[in-house]
């Protein structure tokens, strides 16, 4: 199925499974459908299995929304229990989006829907609500610990088995479009048939040489990363650029957001150093997983000018991230949108698209890592192997199983739905002619944070230490916090808690 015709079905109201191969563009449909629901007003629950995977489309984890935690059963007083406001969250939302569905187990997709229909007192599935469903089941899987319920994928759950859901399975490739080849190999590893010829080809990657200083390393474990991006970044020679990260919300939430993203509460770079992009631009500049080199510093800001590996130079500037639950926000911060990318982790590279990569898979525990940490890569010729293991090769027998279902499903699906996705095509030249539904008190992050720059040009700007010092000093020359807003260019109130901050005062 295109990608045009699975968003066609979407936004007929049905619940829907939205999965295909790594790179088809699953996380592109579900961004458009999200776009264009919430101008129709449509209240959209954007959630995912892991904190990660959820500040990437600026949501909140389907556990935390739904209510359910961590817990393996629901209590016989879930109900009577559900405060006010998460009864009103869950009854507000039209549709519920839950993105990476390969990592929840079957049996909390059961308590979900339980938890919904008592939220909501119906009997229906999901409480009537449209779910959505996101991922790919040959990556990585739900996690089985000893002291805790064994669950197996979605597909096992009493709810999938009621036939809640329709499928769509996306089929185009977009990520290894230029090389049919590398395409070819990946799919010989979901499908577990990988050739010779083809592992020979793969194997012959590890006596490759890139650069190291522009091509991002993936590894297994967090301490390997940690110790590689450190050791690198003491070997430039050079000054410490320091960008600390602005934070609003209870101390609760921001701690999730910091948890569940990839930004850095404290941003180290030097000229020289090998950043990755961690958002997508909204003016398309860069993407979530572009690779590039720091070449110098903007005099004014000191914000980093980073050469990409396309060729581009562009300065970084501070970008947002939310914790939303439902329609509230519950924390936000800013920071810049890179790191440190001589090296990252398999499970944080997931949904990235890399411009090339190193990757070890020597220590791979886990089926599905390395087809995971292989797909980001674009092409062959831009992949390095440190090393791989057998188990890197594998994919789970039972999502090979269920993806000649998943696929034959989807075809059904889309014959089922066919007068539909034409109606949705013609009503779509109408719907270009219309303009576009604007709603009060509505608006991205982005736009509120660009609304708030008009009257503070530096608002949720990283303070520099030259900053630091001059606040200082004119606070103690004149404490009008009015005057030292003006003069910074930031609100009154983000003064008062530097100052608090500096001194250890209230400037009040």
């Amino acid at each position: 199925m295109i990608q045009r015709d699975a968003l066609a079905i979407l936004e007929s109201g049905v619940s829907t499974l939205l999965t295909g191969a790594a790179g088809t563009g699953k996380t592109h449909v579900l961004n458009q459908f999200i776009q264009r629901g919430k101008a129709d007003g449509k209240h959209i629950a954007i959630t995912a299995t892991t904190g990660l995977a959820a500040t990437h489309l600026n949501g909140s984890t389907i556990h935390s929304w739904a209510g359910i935690g961590i817990q393996d059963e629901l209590p016989h007083s879930f109900g009577k229990n559900l405060s006010k406001q998460r009864r009103e969250l869950i009854n507000k939302a039209d549709v519920l989006i839950i993105d990476e569905i390969s990592m929840l187990h079957d049996f909390r997709l059961d308590l979900i829907n339980q938890a919904m229909r008592e939220a909501r007192d119906s009997e229906e599935p999901f409480g009537g609500v449209q779910v959505i469903l996101c991922g790919d089941f040959f990556q990585l899987p739900p996690i089985n610990r000893g002291d805790s319920r064994y669950g197996g994928f979605v597909t096992e759950s009493q709810s999938w088995q009621e036939g809640s859901f329709e499928v769509c399975y996306l089929h185009e490739q977009y990520r290894q479009a230029d090389d049919q080849y590398y395409t070819d190999i990946l799919n010989g590893i979901r499908e577990g048939s990988l050739m010779r010829s083809q592992l020979d080809r793969l194997r012959a990657r590890e006596a490759s040489v890139k650069d190291s200083h522009s091509v991002t390393r993936l590894l297994t474990t967090n301490v390997d990363v940690d110790a590689i991006n450190q050791k690198k970044l003491q070997e430039l020679d050079g000054d410490i650029h320091s960008y600390e990260m602005s934070t609003t919300g209870s101390a609760r939430y921001v701690e999730q957001l910091k948890r569940s993203c990839l930004a850095s509460e404290t941003l180290q770079l030097k000229l020289g150093a090998s950043v990755m992009c961690i958002k997508n631009n909204p003016e398309k500049k860069y993407v979530n997983g572009s690779l590039g080199t720091v070449v110098d510093f903007e005099p004014d800001t000191d914000y980093p000018i980073v050469r990409l590996l396309n060729g581009k130079t562009i300065t970084i500037r501070p970008e947002a991230w939310e914790l939303r639950d439902g329609d509230k926000k519950r924390a936000g911060l800013t920071q810049l949108p890179i790191r440190l990318a001589w090296a990252i982790t398999v499970h944080k590279s997931q949904g990235m698209t890399l411009d090339a990569a190193q990757i070890d898979l020597s220590k791979a525990f886990v089926e599905g890592m390395g087809y995971v940490a292989l797909s980001r890569v674009r092409s062959l010729d831009n992949l390095t192997l440190d090393g791989i293991n057998n188990m890197a090769l594998r994919t789970s027998p039972y999502a090979r199983e269920i993806d000649v279902t998943l696929r034959s499903t989807s075809e059904v699906t889309h014959r089922n739905h066919q007068k539909i996705i034409d109606d949705w095509q013609k009503a779509e030249e109408e719907r270009k002619k219309r303009p576009a539904k604007t709603q009060k008190n509505s608006g991205n992050w982005a736009q509120k944070l660009e609304k708030m720059r008009q009257e503070y040009p530096n608002a949720y700007r990283p303070w520099r230490t030259k900053d630091d010092e001059t606040l200082i000093k004119l606070f103690q020359i004149d404490s009008d916090i009015g005057k030292l807003s003006k003069e910074f260019g930031r609100h009154p109130g983000s003064i008062e808690k530097r100052l608090e901050k500096l001194l250890g005062i209230e400037a009040k």
